[in-house]
């Protein structure tokens, strides 16, 4: 397993210090977006059949349960990516049964990319309420601007996000709510959506969430 990267921290201090903060100061599982079970997830990243050494990247993973059920079902090539020290820290010691996989953890800003500008052929990007949290059109348009230079052709495109009925405000911050249409009209036409749907996320403090779901598959 890969060391973290650090890429010019101090550049981006207002988010860096917002999540260090958050996941220094709760119990991961109690934090308001923990997912015991990525279901929603796996499922859509199985529909596209993807062999198990395909590049998947996670944007902003904090410390996501998904990267152990990728591993538990065989994925080899897993890039992870988070503005936190900390989230990545508490996602890397929880990798229990994967002490050695290939898995490589990238703390870099997604809307001020330095390290991850170096990504290329990704064939899945994975991104579940992130996107959200940028709320600046420039933060918007760095976001979608890198995964149109990262993203492969054939490449696919998992979105999830708070819905047009879902909550304005997450972890004392604004959110920028979408749908599946706005979502297609950020990617461009060079996307297909192949699949979208509502979700409901029941958070662990009970209280609910509802999430837009998508997956788009990049023209060859």
């Amino acid at each position: 397993m890969s060391t973290i990267k650090k890429e010019n921290a101090s550049s981006h201090y207002d988010f860096e210090k917002h999540w260090n903060a958050a996941y220094q100061k709760t119990p991961v599982n109690s934090l308001g977006w923990y997912e015991k079970n990525p279901a929603p997830s796996i499922n859509l990243i199985e529909e596209c059949n993807l062999p198990h050494d395909a590049l998947i990247f996670n944007a902003g993973a904090g410390a996501t349960t998904l990267i152990e059920e990728l591993l538990d079902k065989g994925y080899t090539n897993i890039v992870v990516n988070d503005i936190a020290v900390a989230a990545l820290t508490e996602l890397k010691n929880s990798l229990t049964k994967h002490k050695n996989s290939n898995v490589t953890f990238i703390v870099d800003d997604l809307t001020k990319p330095t390290e991850l500008l170096k990504l290329k052929n990704v064939d899945l990007w994975h991104d579940r309420a992130v996107l959200h949290f940028f709320t600046e059109e420039k933060q918007q348009k760095a976001y979608f601007d890198l995964i149109r230079k990262v993203v492969k052709p054939n490449g696919f495109v998992v979105l999830a996000e708070f819905n047009l009925d879902g909550a304005k405000k997450c972890s004392g911050l604004d959110v920028f709510n979408y749908n599946e249409e706005m979502l297609q009209e950020r990617l461009g036409d060079e996307f297909v959506l192949l699949k979208g749907f509502n979700y409901t996320y029941t958070q662990p403090s009970g209280n609910l969430r509802e999430y837009v779901y998508t997956l788009f598959k990049r023209k060859a």
